[in-house]
């Protein structure tokens, strides 16, 4: 498969007055074209640390972040990100939302509408353009981020816990719209970063979950999920799967 994200040796440290704070120690791994890959790893371990690198923000003490080869900018309209804050604008309305993000890679105002009206009947919530956060749900509101995030047609998508503040129903219900979203080769996003604290999400979505020690951060395995999607969050082979991964996660 086409490697589409390397993240290699990377190592993080922070200056606190006369000493130093490894945060990650040495950390490396690939995500791959049409390739779903879940970090997860305890709280404080530089997950969300090792998005903003990917996104560009911050750069590593050492070691390298590339995409396609190359080291990634800082801007990178290559890569989109979903928080699990929706972050949306309170004076724009749904598709304006959406709009805003298109600005600067189309001219055409048309064009722009579009594009926004297509991803937003394309995540289920058609029928709400004109209406603005406040009005929303949480999930709905979420939808608006990932239309938002998908509409520039990224090669890679991240997502730094977008379902950890929502009800068990709603996060159920985004989880299975994101994985149609995803699933055609032929449409972006061509690959997934997603970090969680929940072993069960990691696996009903992952081809493979990334699993990082406590700080100082390494990289303790990369489990593959072998199981065939659509996947039974009830079945045997589940829990097995999710069974092993809390065992590996163990110290």
């Amino acid at each position: 498969m086409e490697e589409l994200l390397s993240v290699k040796n990377v190592h993080m440290e922070y200056s606190t007055g006369k000493s130093k704070l490894i945060s990650i120690q040495d950390v490396s791994f690939n995500i791959h074209k049409n390739e779903f890959v879940s970090l997860i790893g305890p709280s404080g371990c530089g997950k969300s640390t090792i998005l903003k690198m990917v996104l560009g923000l911050i750069n590593p003490t050492s070691g390298t972040v590339l995409m396609g080869g190359a080291p990634i900018g800082e801007d990178n309209s290559r890569v989109s990100v979903v928080f699990q804050n929706p972050a949306l604008f309170p004076w724009l309305d749904v598709q304006k939302n959406v709009e805003i993000v298109l600005e600067p890679i189309m001219r055409d105002r048309e064009m722009r509408k579009e594009t926004a009206l297509k991803y937003i009947k394309m995540v289920g919530i058609d029928g709400f353009e004109g209406a603005y956060p406040r009005e929303l749900s949480g999930g709905m509101k979420q939808r608006v981020s990932i239309a938002r995030a998908i509409s520039t047609s990224p090669e890679l998508l991240l997502l730094d816990e977008p379902f950890a503040g929502l009800d068990v129903f709603s996060a159920q219900a985004l989880r299975e719209e994101l994985l149609d979203l995803w699933l055609p080769p032929d449409k972006p996003p061509h690959a997934v970063l997603l970090v969680t604290h929940n072993v069960d999400e990691a696996v009903q979505l992952s081809d493979k979950i990334v699993i990082l020690s406590r700080r100082p951060s390494t990289v303790i395995d990369e489990h593959p999920i072998t199981l065939e999607r659509p996947r039974n969050t009830r079945s045997d082979e589940f829990y097995q799967t999710v069974d092993e991964v809390v065992r590996t996660m163990s110290p």
